[in-house]
């Protein structure tokens, strides 16, 4: 081997300084491997392979060893290492099953130096001995591990663990000869590099694969192991078995972990896919990491501590085509986040309360419990230890038991038996639940099905009996209605004399009946067609805009179209050929108290002086509004009722309203409220209940909970024997299976059938039968049971 020299020089200090900083890669990385003196570390990936310095404020790029116009695939890494005795000499593992070794210190500019092609599948993991200049090992997906001597173009040994695929292998750092082997069936190997026949140690560490494993640095017996099963245990190999001493519960399966320089009980670890964060744990706490590094967004997948001696730095790799070296001190730290108490309900409504004892009697106005309500006080003391990191934390529980009374569930089952979902017109349904509500004592749900039935029901039935003109129609009628008294005729003065005060109400003497025309186009004479009593009159002034928007809002059931004659003016003689107005209009005009002498005469225009428009305006938009329009309101009051735990509401509304609100609420929205709902009665035994609400269900998934396990063998009740045919006849005795063992008729309803004796009959007979004997209304003597 050619003498090694250094591509850069060391860092003039012996401390290491910086900061939190990154730098992108031109390609995802898959393994990552800091140099001795860390100065600079190596980035391998598919298509990555460069060395970075580690300044103080950033990333320099200092070397590629990706040479070539077309690099083969022994630049392909799947893992790197960087010797930490000779400087300048790398080792990879590469994905075509080569493992390649790299010596920066050659003038050319490929830096390869061996190839090793001796295992025939991808190579996941290569190490280093820590001690021994020339000693590679590596593992691989073919279950072999080959340990290289660098002075030899061969292995010289080869070791078996007759397993699956080797995921990591790592020396051990206080025993020259043991290695750590950790396999995807869930064991972990120890062997010893000069017995290459047999493992010397063997034990099942995961319910899953182990992909890495580390040997603790400064604890030659301790070997913490990650795996599938989301778990990173420590394990201590120094007894004859080995003993899993602390087990970390992760969120995600475990892909790299390694001891924390200079701190005892730390550790790191990232994930091979769904958590994208780093965490370093305390084995001591592991319900809940000691710090977070959370820039990468994607998975990480190399971490190394940059030296290993001092514990502030750490390096990271990640499938986002970063590079980042993260600052301790600027990690987040998620127990500060955590809340320090605990509060659990119980299955039958007790409370489970845990905090700090000092928090609990240190209040001097806290109420002792009334009634003995504390029940089971359990504490919690640790020995005060002056070198842990941890505060001395004493802790005590309570229960609290409550009243089984005020956690009944009786307006449930009831409400679920009574209500009405299908089967009448909506607005029954909804007057119907509201009652069942209210008679409950639920005031609120009430309220909530009459506005329903008010939001949702055809406006024609709002209206009271006696007006036959629907509302909605004014919506139709054009903005202006002009009217010309030229074009009317002369015929119409005579009835249409404005008799009214200003002062009295209009409404009271409006009587336009709907259906009627105020004039006839095909009579020349244009008589008023009978029924039409409109009598006005306007005083001294004439009638003003806002009199007439007032008047058209306060009559809504009025004609359509209808006249106003303007007579503000004196009239210089009378038309005495028109015709007489009808006699109830007359008496009409007579009896009214605000007539005069002269306007009682029977007086009119004529058409040529009477050149005039008299405007009425309708509203701009229909009083009624669509039901569209309250569809955002009841999604979000359906959405309330759910969070609020009264699925059933969600439910029976989203059932009874259809496809008026179905739209507007997402199918995965729906499906959990179903699902809930459908849980819950089947909880409280509700059955028929729960199948009409996966029957009137239209969500794919509902509709076919039914339709799953419908098959039901039984036996016929004279020869025993299976029924094979889907009828009720038997095809072996030619009889009836469905005879009732009492009144001895066909069961056409509910059939109950005894799995012992194959004996049954109708619901009602069998339940009174077993009332008074327990023996099978047969006479076969078996003794059934209804349960």
């Amino acid at each position: 081997m050619e003498k090694m020299s250094r591509v850069t020089t060391a860092l003039s200090s012996n401390t290491i300084s910086g900061r939190t900083m990154f730098c992108h890669l031109d390609a995802p990385a898959n393994a990552i491997s800091v140099c001795r003196d860390a100065a600079q570390v190596v980035v391998a990936g598919r298509n990555i392979f460069k060395i970075y310095a580690l300044e103080e404020e950033q990333f320099v790029e200092k070397l590629n060893l990706r040479v070539g116009r077309k690099p083969s695939l022994n630049f392909s890494c799947a893992d790197v290492m960087w010797h930490q005795m000779e400087e300048n000499l790398l080792a990879t593992a590469a994905t075509n099953g080569a493992v390649v070794t790299w010596n920066l210190g050659k003038p050319s500019r490929n830096k390869q130096e061996q190839l090793f092609t001796e295992h025939k599948r991808t190579v996941n993991k290569v190490c280093f001995h820590p001690t021994e200049a020339y000693m590679l090992l590596s593992g691989s997906q073919d279950g072999f591990m080959k340990c290289f001597d660098l002075r030899k173009k061969e292995s010289v040994s080869t070791f078996s663990g007759q397993s699956e695929s080797v995921r990591d292998v790592q020396f051990s750092m206080k025993d020259y000869f043991t290695f750590a082997a950790s396999f995807e069936n869930g064991n972990v190997q120890l062997w010893d590099i000069r017995r290459p026949d047999r493992y010397e140690r063997m034990f099942t560490a995961h319910t899953g694969p182990v992909f890495c494993c580390d040997w603790h640095p400064d604890d030659r017996g301790w070997l913490a192991t990650g795996g599938r099963d989301k778990m990173v245990k420590v394990w201590d190999m120094t007894t004859n078995r080995a003993k899993e001493i602390y087990c970390v519960q992760t969120i995600a399966s475990v892909a790299r972990v390694k001891w924390r320089p200079e701190r005892k009980h730390h550790l790191a670890t990232c994930s091979m896919m769904v958590d994208h964060n780093i965490y370093v744990w305390d084995i001591r706490r592991p319900f809940i990491p000691f710090a977070t590094f959370e820039e990468h967004k994607d998975v990480t997948t190399g971490i190394v501590w940059r030296h290993q001696h001092d514990p502030q730095f750490l390096l990271s790799g990640s499938k986002d085509s970063t590079l980042y070296q993260h600052m301790f001190k600027d990690a987040t730290r998620p127990v500060d986040k955590a809340n320090p108490e605990g509060l659990c309900f119980g299955l039958f409504g007790d409370l489970a309360f845990a905090a700090k004892e000092s928090l609990i009697s240190g209040d001097a106005n806290r109420k002792p419990y009334p009634g003995g309500d504390r029940r089971y006080p359990i504490f919690f003391f640790k020995k005060a230890d002056p070198t842990e990191q941890f505060a001395h934390v004493s802790s005590a529980l309570s229960v609290f038991g409550t009243d089984l009374d005020s956690n009944r569930m009786d307006w449930f089952v009831k409400t679920a038996q009574l209500y009405l979902l299908s089967g009448k017109p909506f607005a029954e349904l909804c007057d119907h639940n509201a009652k069942v509500a209210r008679e409950l004592k639920r005031p609120q749900v009430s309220t909530t099905w009459t506005m329903l039935r008010i939001m949702f029901s055809d406006p024609a039935n709002l209206i009271a009996p006696g007006l036959n003109l629907s509302l909605g129609k004014l919506g139709t009628l054009p903005l202006m209605n002009s009217f010309s008294m030229k074009e009317m005729g002369t015929g119409i003065g005579t009835e249409s004399r404005l008799e009214r005060s200003k002062g009295e109400s209009r409404q009271d003497n409006i009587h336009l009946e709907p259906g009627n025309i105020l004039i006839n186009n095909n009579n020349e004479e244009n008589e008023e067609t009978e029924g039409s009593e409109a009598e006005y009159m306007f005083g001294d002034a004439e009638l003003d805009d806002d009199d007439l928007y007032s008047m058209e809002h306060e009559n809504q059931t009025e004609e359509q179209e209808y006249t106003l004659p303007q007579e503000a003016f004196p009239l210089r003689h009378e038309i005495m050929d028109n015709p007489s107005a009808p006699e109830h209009l007359q008496q009409d005009k007579a009896d009214s108290p605000h007539v005069s002498g002269n306007e009682a005469e029977v007086t009119c225009l004529t058409p040529i002086e009477s050149f005039s428009l008299i405007s009425i305006s309708q509203p701009l938009f229909s009083p009624h509004l669509p039901a569209s329009f309250f569809c955002p309101i009841v999604r979000e009051m359906l959405s309330y009722y759910a969070e609020q735990g009264d699925v059933q509401m969600a439910v029976s509304v989203l059932i009874v309203l259809g496809d008026r609100i179905r739209k507007e609420i997402d199918d995965l929205t729906q499906e959990h409220w179903y699902m809930s709902y459908i849980d819950l009665l089947q909880r409280f035994e509700l059955w028929n209940v729960s199948n009409e609400v996966i029957k009137l269900s239209t969500c794919s998934a509902i509709t076919c909970l039914n339709q799953t396990s419908t098959t039901l063998h039984i036996n016929c009740s004279n020869c025993k024997r299976p029924m094979n045919n889907k009828g009720w006849i038997c095809d072996r005795c030619h009889q009836c299976a469905s005879v009732c063992a009492v009144c001895h008729h066909v069961v056409k309803g509910l059939f109950v059938w005894c799995q012992g004796c194959s004996h049954g009959g109708h619901l009602e007979h069998i339940m009174n039968w077993l009332k008074s004997s327990a023996h099978c209304p047969a006479g076969c003597g078996h003794l059934c049971e209804y349960t």
